[in-house]
């Protein structure tokens, strides 16, 4: 005899609601889980009973009965969560200032130990020490809209370079592009036909920069292009190779010996480059366009106004053109710099989002002496100061892990997770911190809801929670009023210690 489908059916709900709750037991303590599955069922027996009392529901009647199957994920989660913070270590040390510190000193020890481990953010660090000259700009259009962009071509750098200038007494110009590595060379460990972003650059690119690279003198016989590899490239496409120097790389058009490695990010210039090749001469410089270098005059520099100095050139042509030079600190501010200035923003930002009072009024002289109000501010001191490192190697850590996103990328993600991580951190702190008894400064609990909202101009309507050492109840108004404007502490008596006689109230 074949089943009806609408026995099938029924059959079929009767399973999934039962797998539901077989689920959800497994989240309850073993001990428990028989006599909770025992009463699900039954409570899943009413709700059937009055959704389909003959067997047959809608839409609406499956949506209640699935939904109570999944509130009782809810119940078990409870359950455990309860039975967790019950045991007696944790149910001693929730909420407890000792507790937090240790939550807070852990992820500080996390994100450093991130810091360390991270080639991106190793290589980033190692390079703070060095300065960039404060003599030294880029040229650009005046017209143009981001550094990103190339907007000076070869010609007009020539020039500028044969005539004596007012403002500058040195320049160097490169352009990046992607090219082919044709195939690899004998010992080199890479694959063949490799992309690279090579920049071909000016030869005293280097040295205007104040890094100290030899390269072989252009005017001998054999004189061929140089490149100087990024250390990324070196290690990913070159296995890191001791003895790259010398190697002679072959692309589709020519041949260019390998002079060195240049640690990633030591010239804070534009672009992701890969390799910086030197041609024997600037006339080889063809692209359409490029980056312009200067080096200040000491009449050029007192020319500057916020890093910024405006340019009226001549071109070959014979007509002006009006081009900008931008101090190259400007476009590689250090993360020192960039971490203070968003966390100056985020702390000017942070009364928009909360209050910045810690809501105290009548305070009780004899419950808070001097000893409790030390240990309390030092433990507000404690958690700020430990907030800021923790900002700035999460900061960090996202800015500078990945070396594909580039250095205005890497900028961009530094200024707005250091800003976010401080107007939000700085909010928790003064939540959490308003949220601590002012006496044994641990966190209150158990919030229970008193009054109306249509009663909040005529009697209390707000949360209280109360602190499980019997000391203090806080009083927190739903909607601010003139008489009510920020929340309330109120100091229990010992009337009231019976109530906790299985907590330690900590002596003042």
């Amino acid at each position: 005899m074949k089943p009806s489908p609408r026995n099938l059916i029924t059959h079929l709900r009767s399973l999934s609601h039962s797998g539901l709750l077989l689920g959800a037991s497994l989240l309850v303590p073993a001990n428990q889980r028989a006599e909770w599955r025992r009463e699900w069922r039954g409570e899943l027996w009413h709700v059937q009973q009055s959704c389909a009392p003959g067997g047959a529901c809608g839409w609406q009647d499956e949506r209640a009965m699935a939904a109570f199957c999944l509130g009782a994920f809810q119940d078990a989660l409870c359950i455990r969560r309860s039975n967790f913070e019950n045991k007696p270590f944790f149910a001693q040390s929730s909420g407890t200032p000792g507790r937090c510190l240790l939550a807070l000193l852990t992820m500080l020890a996390a994100a450093y130990a991130l810091a360390l481990w991270l080639p991106g953010v190793a290589a980033e660090r190692g390079l703070w020490p060095r300065k960039v000259s404060p003599n030294l700009v880029f040229i650009e259009r005046a017209t143009s809209h981001s550094l990103s962009a190339p907007s000076i071509t070869p010609r007009q750098f020539r020039s500028w370079e044969g005539r004596r200038q007012k403002y500058f007494d040195a320049f160097a110009f490169f352009s990046v592009s992607a090219e082919q590595v044709a195939s690899p060379s004998t010992g080199l460990h890479r694959k063949a036909n490799t992309a690279l972003n090579v920049a071909r650059a000016s030869a005293n690119l280097f040295t205007l920069l104040g890094l100290s690279v030899h390269l072989t003198n252009p005017l001998l016989p054999d004189a061929m292009p140089e490149i100087v590899l990024s250390e990324r490239t070196w290690k990913t496409q070159f296995a890191a190779d001791p003895h790259i120097a010398g190697t002679i790389v072959r692309f589709v058009d020519r041949s260019a010996r390998v002079a060195g490695v240049a640690p990633d990010g030591s010239l804070a210039l534009p672009g992701r480059v890969d390799a910086w090749e030197f041609p024997p001469s600037a006339g080889q410089l063809d692209p359409p366009f490029g980056y312009v270098v200067a080096h200040l005059t000491d009449e050029g520099k007192a020319e500057m106004w916020a890093n910024r100095v405006a340019i009226n050139a001549s071109q070959p042509d014979g007509t002006e053109d009006d081009l900008l030079g931008i101090a190259i600190e400007e476009w590689r501010p250090s993360p020192i710099n960039l971490y203070l200035f968003a966390v100056l923003l985020g702390l000017l930002a942070l009364p928009a989002i909360t209050t910045v009072s810690l809501g105290e009024s009548s305070l009780d002289s004899q419950q808070t002496s001097w000893w409790r109000k030390l240990v309390r501010w030092s433990f507000f001191s404690t958690k700020i100061g430990l907030l800021f490192p923790i900002i700035y190697f999460v900061s960090f850590d996202l800015a500078y892990g990945d070396r594909s996103l580039g250095r205005e990328g890497a900028i961009y993600i530094q200024l707005i997770s250091t800003f976010s991580l401080c107007l939000f951190g700085m909010r928790w702190v003064l939540k959490d911190q308003r949220q601590r008894c002012p006496v044994c400064v641990r966190t209150v609990c158990h919030p229970a809801h008193v009054g109306q909202a249509s009663w909040t101009f005529l009697d209390w309507n707000g949360t209280e929670m109360v602190c499980m050492g019997g000391h203090t109840m806080l009083h927190v108004p739903s909607l601010p009023t003139s008489w009510f404007g920020s929340q309330r502490w109120l100091y229990l008596d010992t009337s009231w210690q019976f109530l906790f006689a299985g907590s330690t109230r900590p002596i003042p």
